[in-house]
This record gives C-alpha cells, sequence and structure tokens, in this order.
C-alpha cells in the first residue's frame, strides 16, 4: 500500500479549504484517508496553513509520499528542512 500526503478538499463551491490527509494512493481524492494531518486555507489573505509537525514528520519517516502541493507548503513550515535533516543524521551514525 503506497501511503501519500495529498490535499482533500472541502468548503462550498468556489470556497475551497483543504485538509492536508494521509491516504492510501488509490483511494479517491476526497475518499477515505488514514489520518487528518493539518489544514490548508487558500482564501484567507495571507493563506492559512496549520500542519501538525510531529504527525507529518511521522508519515514522511515512514514512507509516505508528499504531492508537489503539499511539499511546497511543509517546505514553507520548515518541515522539509527537519525532514531531510533526520535523514542526513541517521546516514551520519
Amino acid at each position: 500500500m503506497a501511503v501519500k500526503l495529498r490535499l482533500k478538499r472541502m468548503g462550498a463551491k468556489k470556497r475551497p479549504f483543504y485538509r492536508v490527509v494521509a491516504a492510501d494512493s488509490r483511494s479517491p481524492r476526497d475518499g477515505r484517508f488514514i489520518e487528518t494531518i493539518g489544514t490548508y486555507n487558500p482564501i484567507a489573505n495571507p493563506a492559512e496553513v496549520k500542519i501538525d509537525e510531529q504527525l507529518a514528520l511521522k508519515w514522511l519517516n515512514n514512507g509516505a509520499i508528499p504531492t508537489d502541493t503539499v511539499r511546497d507548503l511543509f517546505s514553507k513550515q520548515g518541515i522539509m528542512k527537519k525532514f531531510h535533516d533526520s535523514k542526513m543524521t541517521k546516514k551520519e551514525k
């Protein structure tokens, strides 16, 4: 089972709101998911991003693959840098 970290669209028509979720890659975009990691509200000015850093790092360390958009959100939050640094420290030991 390939797990992806991706956006699940919520909200009304023309008023999108997204949840960042860990889901099986075979399940539909707005369908079944394993765990909610955070939220993303692009309508707010500036855009609101709330991500549980510990959950995100747990899923990344377990091999979950983020989509391009989620990877950008994680990068802006500094999560991808922490993930990269943790991988580099493991290799040095």
